[in-house]
C-alpha cells in the first residue's frame, strides 16, 4: 500500500494571535526536532511566575509567535516592493524560529550558571551547526542571517535589531501572560509600517507614534516584569542554589541529579570543551526546567545546611529580602548586614555570599550603539528616530538607568 504523505503545513492555535500556519514544510521538520521540542520545557520568564502566577508560557510559545510575526513582516516588505526570495523567506523564518534554541533551564536566570563564558546566542550557533549536519545546506543562509553575515542586512535586523520580531513577540506575549497592561504594544501596526532603505530595516514616518509607544512599553516592562525586585530576588536565590550544588559536586559530593545535570555540576565546561567533545551539546540539549526543579526538591533534604536552606526557601517562596536604590550601598551598611546574617544563620564567612548578594540592575530600552531605529520621512529622507519624534530625544530613549540592589535573608530584618 502506498504511504500517504504527511501534511506538514499544520495550524497551531496560539492564545495571543489565534491560528498560526506553518509556512514551509522545512519549518515543520525543524519544529518536530527534539532541540525545538525541548523549548516546551523551558519557561520563557524563568521564575517570574512567583510574582505573576500566569507567567508560565514557554520558549516554544515565543518561538512560534516570533515565527508568525516574521511571516507577516515578509509579506509587508514584499508588498512594498522589496525583493525577498522564497529561499530567503525560508531562511529568515528559520533564523527567528531557532533564535532562542540555545537557552538553558529557566532561560536568562541560569545563563552563566551551567555553562561558563557562553551565552545562549553562542549555544544557538552550535545548535545551528548541528542542524545543518542533519538538514543540509538549507540552513546555511539562516545561520548567515542569524550571525549578520548575509548581504541583505535588513533580514538580520528582523531577527535581531531594535524592531525585531523577537522583541515584538516577547513584549506582546509577556504582557498577555503576566497581565501587565503597560506592556501592550501595537505590534501589528508596527509590522505594517516596516520598510527598507539603504539595506536597513526602517519605519515609515506615520508609524513613529507606535514605535514611541513600543519603546516606552519596553522600558516599563523591564521594571515591572523582567527586573521586578521580587523576580531579581528569586533568580538570585536560584543562582545561589546552583552555585552551591556545583561547589559541592566539584568537591566530590554525591548529589542527586539527572545524568545530564550531574555532568554539568561536577565539571566546569567552557566554549573549547564543546569544540572538543561532539556529544557535549546533546547532553546540554537534555537539560530543561524539570531537571533543576526535581533536583532542588531532593536537595531540600540534603545534609549540607546551606544547600538545603536555599532549596527550601525557593520551594516555599521564602525569598530574599531585597533593597533597591539609585546609589551604591555603603560599605558600612553591607558589613552590618553581613555580620547580622552570619550571627542569625550561624554560617561562616565563606558561606555568606550565598545569602548576601550585592548587584546592579540595568534598564536600557534603546541602545543606538547596537543599531538605531531609522525613519523614512515623507520626503524620502532617512533619519534617526530621535530626529523624527517630537516626544522622544536621544537622551530620553537611550538613557541607561542603573539601580543597585542588596539581597539578604528576611530573618535578618529585626537585627538591622
Amino acid at each position: 500500500m502506498k504511504k500517504q504523505p504527511i501534511n506538514k503545513l499544520k495550524i497551531f492555535n496560539d492564545p495571543v494571535y489565534g491560528f498560526i500556519n506553518v509556512p514551509f514544510e522545512e519549518i515543520f521538520d525543524l519544529i518536530e526536532n527534539p532541540y525545538i521540542q525541548r523549548l516546551r520545557r523551558i519557561k520563557q520568564l524563568g521564575l517570574t511566575q512567583l510574582v505573576y502566577p500566569g507567567a508560565l508560557h514557554t520558549r516554544f510559545h515565543h518561538a512560534m509567535g516570533a515565527m508568525y510575526l516574521m511571516v507577516q513582516a515578509i509579506e509587508i516588505l514584499r508588498f512594498k516592493g522589496h525583493d525577498i526570495t522564497e529561499e530567503e523567506a525560508l531562511a529568515v523564518t528559520t533564523a527567528i524560529l531557532l533564535h532562542d534554541i540555545g537557552h538553558g533551564p529557566f532561560s536568562h536566570a541560569l545563563e552563566n550558571s551551567i555553562v561558563h563564558e557562553m551565552d545562549h546566542e553562542d549555544l544557538s550557533s552550535l545548535f545551528f551547526e548541528r542542524l545543518i549536519e542533519k538538514y543540509g545546506n538549507n540552513l546555511k543562509i539562516a545561520k548567515d542571517i542569524f550571525n549578520n553575515k548575509y548581504h541583505k542586512k535588513f533580514l538580520y535586523q528582523l531577527v535581531s535589531g531594535q524592531l525585531d520580531m523577537d522583541r515584538l513577540d516577547y513584549l506582546n506575549r509577556d504582557c498577555y501572560f503576566t497581565g501587565v497592561s503597560e506592556g501592550v504594544i501595537s505590534y501589528d501596526r508596527i509590522i505594517k509600517m516596516l520598510n527598507v532603505a539603504d539595506n536597513q530595516l526602517a519605519i515609515d514616518e506615520k508609524g513613529v507614534y507606535s514605535v514611541e509607544k513600543f519603546l516606552i512599553a519596553r522600558r516599563l516592562m523591564y521594571w515591572q516584569v523582567y527586573l521586578h525586585k521580587t523576580v531579581i530576588s528569586a533568580e538570585n536565590l536560584l543562582i545561589s542554589i546552583l552555585r552551591r550544588a556545583k561547589e559541592l559536586a566539584l568537591a566530590g559530593e554525591q548529589l542527586f541529579a539527572t545524568p545530564s545535570l550531574s555532568m554539568f555540576l561536577s565539571t566546569k565546561y567552557y566554549r573549547e570543551d564543546f569544540a572538543k567533545d561532539y556529544n557535549l551539546l546533546d547532553s546540554f540539549a537534555k537539560l530543561d526546567d524539570f531537571d533543576v526543579v526535581a533536583s532542588i526538591k531532593v536537595w531540600a533534604s540534603h545534609k549540607d545546611k546551606v544547600l538545603s536552606t536555599l532549596c527550601n526557601n525557593l520551594l516555599n517562596r521564602t525569598l530574599y529580602k531585597i533593597e533597591i536604590q539609585r546609589t551604591p550601598f555603603s560599605d558600612s551598611y553591607i558589613e552590618k548586614v553581613n555580620s547580622a546574617t552570619k550571627k542569625v544563620l550561624g554560617i561562616s564567612e565563606s558561606e555568606i555570599n550565598y545569602f548576601l548578594i550585592n548587584g546592579i540592575a540595568c534598564n536600557n530600552a534603546y541602545d543606538p550603539n547596537v543599531g538605531s531605529i531609522k525613519v523614512i520621512l515623507k520626503t524620502g529622507e532617512l533619519v534617526d528616530l530621535s530626529s523624527a519624534s517630537d516626544y522622544l530625544n536621544n537622551t530620553m530613549i537611550s538613557q541607561d538607568v542603573q539601580k543597585y540592589y542588596l539581597c539578604y535573608p528576611k530573618e535578618i530584618i529585626p537585627h538591622l
